[in-house]
């Protein structure tokens, strides 16, 4: 608990000082949870607005700006893309997210400089606060046993795209629950502790209710199992079955 007063004292003090100095703040990189906390303190800030980005559209790690109301001046996120790849790419290993997580951490940074981390064949993209740039450039040179090249992404079209999954089924009705167990291969009576538990987010808010119903386009999120777009509802069949599309991100 001490914890999370103390993040929400950080989020209340980052508003109040964009409102009266007039400027643009940042948190940093905030997780499913973190990024619930601060939508629930919009309404004591009235005259604040927060925003979210990550980096690239859909990304889950994401830092909120603050700016008032009546701004009027332009401003950009504190975010910078880097890629990494193997110096020779017949000698690497098969690195995964948590070999590439790792490598950064083991740098001794803290996890909230650090957004998404994409992972595809023998590269990786990783999102971090723009502060941090240089200091990643001078100091990753290996992840595992692999040597590896790091450069910046300066173009937002070479950006990563996630790769997503299609999953088609159908259900007896378009809940929370029935989407969670199609999307994860699971009984939906299995998921309902995910739900009930706080583990499971729509669009980034915390959802706690089996029976909620997301819209086509909502992201949803389960800790622990992964996340997912509700791609909507294709058909209904002749038992009343509902034809639904997920895209799984993989």
């Amino acid at each position: 608990m001490e914890k999370n007063e103390f993040f929400l004292k950080r989020i209340r003090e980052l508003a109040n000082l964009s409102y009266q100095r007039d400027i643009v703040t940042f948190s940093d990189f905030l997780n499913l949870n973190e990024q619930n906390m601060v939508s629930s303190l919009k309404q004591q800030f009235p005259q604040v607005v927060m925003e979210t980005f990550g980096g690239y559209v859909n990304a889950e790690r994401q830092m909120v700006a603050f700016h008032p109301d009546a701004l009027a001046f332009t401003w950009e996120y504190p975010i910078d893309c880097l890629k990494i790849e193997p110096k020779a790419i017949k000698f690497s290993e098969n690195l995964s997210y948590r070999d590439y997580m790792g490598a950064l951490l083991n740098l001794g940074v803290d996890r909230s400089v650090i957004g998404d981390i994409i992972v595809q064949e023998k590269a990786a993209w990783f999102f971090c606060q723009s502060k941090m740039t240089e200091f990643f450039l001078e100091n990753l040179c290996r992840v595992r046993h692999t040597n590896i090249l790091i450069t910046k992404v300066n173009d937002p079209e070479e950006f990563p795209h996630p790769n997503l999954e299609s999953i088609n089924g159908t259900c007896a009705s378009v809940r929370l629950d029935s989407l969670i167990a199609l999307a994860f291969k699971a009984s939906r009576s299995s998921m309902v502790s995910y739900i009930e538990s706080g583990q499971v987010f729509v669009n980034g808010k915390l959802i706690t209710s089996n029976g909620y119903e997301p819209k086509e386009g909502d992201i949803v999120s389960v800790r622990g199992k992964g996340r997912f777009i509700f791609d909507g509802v294709s058909h209904q069949t002749k038992k009343g079955r509902y034809g639904v599309r997920i895209l799984l991100y993989v």
